[in-house]
Order: C-alpha cells, then structure tokens, then sequence
C-alpha cells in the first residue's frame, strides 16, 4: 500500500515544547537578521549621501559659473551703457553744431 493508499488520518500535529533557551535562540536569529538588513540599509544610505554629496558639489561649480558669467555680463552692459551714453552725447553735440 502506497501514501496516497492510505486514508486520511486525523492524527493531530504535536508542537515541539518553548523552552525559554529556543524563544533565545529564535529572538537571537532574529536580531543577527536583522542587524544584517541593516547593516545593508547603513551602507546603501552611506552610498546615496556620497552620490549627493556629488551632485552638490557639481551643483556648486555650476552656480559659481552662472555668478562668474553673470558678473561678466553686467560688466558688458554697462560698458555698453557707458558707450550708449557717450554716442548720445556725441551726436546732441553734432546736432547743436548743424
């Protein structure tokens, strides 16, 4: 007579007793597992800070260019202002000779 044969028995499933010493030992399987995730979690937080602390840094060379060619700018408008000014000058003085 083969498993599959066999009738259904209703013999009930007996648990194994808890011991104080098991609960330990499962609360300290517990605890290794999960120190191990978040060892895991640490070191992927560490590497998102590191790729922000990059893109800080990149963020920052790029608002120093934007200040540095802003400046660069102003100085060309007013000197280009100093320049319209001149050429107004120039031409009422033309106008009050003609």
């Amino acid at each position: 007579m083969t498993v599959s044969d066999q009738a259904p028995s209703s013999a009930a499933v007996i648990a194994f007793p808890v011991t104080g010493e098991s609960r330990l030992r499962v609360a300290l399987r517990n605890l290794d597992t999960a120190l191990a995730e978040q060892r895991q979690a640490v070191a992927a937080f560490r590497r998102e800070l590191s790729a922000l602390g990059g893109a800080v840094s990149q963020l920052e060379d790029s608002a120093t260019e934007l200040r540095d060619r802003l400046a660069d700018a102003a100085q060309d408008t007013a000197r280009a202002q100093d320049a319209a000014a001149r050429l107004a000058r120039t031409a009422e003085e033309m106008q009050r000779l003609c």
